[in-house]
């Protein structure tokens, strides 16, 4: 083992990992994440803390994941680019692992004329597969990005985000490989409601042999209703939302439209157990973390096997 991460024993154990989202709250309120992680802690095995997504400002990942490791649960920092140059970045990996932090997922981040800060000043001092070599660099040699060496070299177990869907298609596998090459251990996906692309996009991994080196959790997000469903399909940047999704949510009553979006996150989990490649499952639930209990119950993945 590289690391002393659950996700790592579990998904080099060969079972199907599980893991989901606790999005922090917009205001200083520790009880909303203490109250999303209870709410996950028997259903996941590791609980991702987002990292002021889509530009806007939130709880930050670290205190957020803190909080999460106090009620006994296994969390994955998640990074941007964005925010941070190289010296903060490595700071608050130090600070993560200092508090029993060792799973980290590294992103480049959303641009912030995306979020309600405009005009806010990016970082960019390195892009998602930058920050991957260092981390793996720090992890392996015991150095700094810089060089010098460490007392102590946090060893992270490091993640990375894979867009299957964005256009060009016929470089995202590339794209990958270029996050292996780096040193990621394990991908969680975009949101895949586009099946039949995505197993083409799987069969392109496996055929590059990437599969043998990097463990891919495919991510899901269940629909709440039509509305969303036109939201994502329209607005969303990098989603591919198929009519097809758009139909079967607008054949059923409105009342019934979450429960029917339930049910097809069910259904996909369910196909994309037999798709070779996958080692398991993103649930990213958005501000629905209720729902994720029964996704996972209904789609076969209980009990969560125990490992530490």
């Amino acid at each position: 083992m590289k690391t002393e991460s659950k996700l790592e024993k579990i998904l080099e154990s060969g079972q199907l990992a599980v893991t989901s989202e606790a999005g922090p709250p917009r205001g200083a309120e520790p009880e909303v994440i203490r109250k999303k992680g209870e709410m996950l802690k028997k259903f996941v095995d590791c609980c991702n803390v987002t990292d002021n997504q889509t530009a806007m400002v939130r709880v930050c990942s670290l205190a957020s994941c803190i909080i999460l490791k106090e009620l006994g649960i296994s969390p994955i920092l998640q990074m941007t680019a964005r925010d941070r140059n190289r010296l903060a970045i490595q700071a608050d990996i130090l600070g993560a692992y200092a508090f029993g932090i060792n799973t980290m997922l590294c992103l480049t981040g959303d641009h912030q004329s995306f979020g309600d800060h405009p005009t806010a000043a990016n970082v960019f001092d390195l892009d998602s597969i930058q920050m991957i070599q260092g981390v793996h660099k720090i992890r392996e040699e015991g150095t700094f990005m810089g060089g010098a060496k460490m007392t102590v070299a946090p060893k992270m177990y490091i993640g990375a985000a894979a867009n299957p869907f964005a256009d060009p298609f016929e470089l995202r596998v590339m794209r990958l490989a270029k996050k292996v090459a780096a040193g990621v251990d394990f991908i969680q996906t975009q949101c895949i409601f586009n099946l039949d692309k995505f197993a083409k996009w799987m069969q392109m991994v496996c055929d590059e042999g990437l599969d043998q080196k990097v463990h891919i959790l495919a991510g899901i997000t269940p629909m709440k209703g039509l509305g969303m469903a036109r939201y994502m399909k329209n607005k969303v940047p990098g989603m591919d939302v198929p009519d097809e999704v758009i139909n079967r949510l607008k054949g059923v009553p409105k009342e019934k439209q979450a429960d029917e979006g339930i049910t097809m996150a069910v259904e996909q989990i369910q196909q994309l157990k037999e798709m070779k490649g996958v080692h398991g499952f993103h649930i990213m639930a958005i501000e629905w973390e209720e729902k994720v209990p029964e996704i996972v119950e209904r789609a076969g993945l209980l009990p969560r096997p125990q490992v530490d």
